[in-house]
């Protein structure tokens, strides 16, 4: 277990090295736990959140309690999207946070896409 939490954390520290969200492209990162996904997004210029929603949050988690966790996490991207498309950011970098993108954190980014974001 340890050994894949290890690679992980290799992995996020690698892609954080080039990975870096402005002012004008904020970065879009994604947490996933066993049973939930997390999603913010983050100025690291400001050292801001701009943004953040999950499965836990109140438009989704109706959704999420009928649905399964990959369509759960296509919502909880249309969710962020929305919110940032509010804000007026439509342009985003995808941080997947050293997780493959497959499944649920591919989900994730292709309901941001759906909902408007481009990245």
């Amino acid at each position: 277990m340890s050994a894949q939490i290890k690679g992980r954390e290799r992995r996020k520290l690698r892609i954080r090295n080039k990975v870096s969200g402005t002012p004008e492209r904020p970065r879009l990162t994604v947490f996933r736990s066993l049973t939930h996904i997390y999603a913010q997004v983050i100025d690291d210029v400001a050292g801001k959140t701009l943004a953040h929603t999950s499965t836990l949050a109140k438009d989704v988690k109706g959704f999420a309690a009928e649905a399964n966790k990959t369509e759960s996490a296509k919502k909880v991207g249309n969710a962020i999207a929305e919110i940032l498309k509010a804000k007026g950011v439509t342009k985003v970098v995808f941080d997947r946070n050293g997780y493959m993108y497959h499944g649920r954190v591919k989900a994730l980014a292709d309901g941001a896409r759906e909902g408007g974001l481009e990245f």
